[in-house]
């Protein structure tokens, strides 16, 4: 079994080189993340300041400055050239300008302060997380008491068709929804809720499939990938494999999206151990 894990300075290169076409490619991402707006509509949140974690070309950090006026909106990602290919449409000249901060910067190490947030919203990034039980853990450090934690990412079911064809060794394989809510409770969020869904694009035919694939950024960056170049014996197999699963003149692939929330509880013990009694006032009669 080749090595799952991500290699960070791969993906990072992934996503520099995809800057300039990421936002017209990532069909998949801007569905799961409006999507995941309406999921706000549910719950009652106001944050001071909210923080994008791998926010891409900032679509979503402009959607949480507008539901939340009054709240600052930090839009992180660790590729400088999609802060930069979000400003050349006028994101980052706002974000200067106004509430709304960029910031690069990985979110396994966050530089912000501890308790500093109350929203931290992450749109299909999780999975590109080298240790995605770290980026679990900064989130809940930088998280304010009661604050709330909103993800998606993709499950393993994603891809399949493409791994079928292209080997294991070439395609991702993503962490199952009950192991992320296990992650969610060791980082110390309370009461995780996690559910999933099946999306399948359709495509014209494999070279449409692996086109957007390398125009949003989302190829192989696995630590134990094949190197070099593949070659045309390789290619032939994998344009055969992806054309033996179209249906009526199309390819249909799926995705298994998993969202996730989870608030952070107030603390039961003191940095030195002792344990935390919470009172409540009663009411007077």
């Amino acid at each position: 079994m080749p090595d799952s894990r991500i290699d960070a300075r791969a993906a990072r290169r992934r996503f520099e080189r995809a800057a300039a076409t990421y936002a017209g490619a990532s069909r998949l991402e801007a569905e799961i993340g409006a999507r995941m707006l309406e999921r706000l509509d549910y719950v009652k949140v106001a944050p001071r300041r909210a923080l994008d974690a791998g926010c891409g070309p900032g679509r979503w950090a402009r959607a949480l400055g507008e539901r939340y006026a009054k709240a600052e909106v930090i839009a992180l990602d660790y590729s400088l050239a999609m802060l930069r290919a979000a400003g050349g449409r006028g994101l980052l000249g706002r974000l200067f300008g106004g509430a709304e901060h960029p910031l690069c910067a990985d979110f396994e190490r966050l530089p912000l302060a501890p308790a500093s947030v109350g929203l931290v919203w992450s749109n299909m990034a999780l999975h590109w997380a080298a240790e995605p039980a770290a980026a679990l853990r900064e989130f809940h450090r930088v998280l304010a008491v009661e604050g709330l934690l909103m993800f998606s990412t993709l499950g393993p079911d994603t891809l399949a068709g493409l791994r079928a064809a292209a080997g294991d060794a070439r395609v991702h394989r993503f962490t199952d929804m009950h192991d992320i809510g296990d992650l969610l409770v060791e980082a110390g969020f309370a009461a995780p809720v996690m559910d999933m869904e099946r999306v399948t694009l359709v495509y014209a035919d494999g070279a449409a499939l692996l086109a957007d694939l390398r125009a949003s950024g989302q190829t192989c960056a696995l630590a134990g990938r094949a190197r070099g170049l593949a070659g045309r014996r390789f290619r032939a197999a994998l344009d055969a494999g992806l054309a033996a699963q179209r249906r009526e003149g199309r390819l249909a692939m799926a995705y298994e999206v998993v969202y996730g929330h989870a608030w952070k509880p107030a603390p039961t013990r003191a940095a030195d151990g002792r344990a935390i009694v919470h009172f409540e006032r009663a009411p007077r009669a």
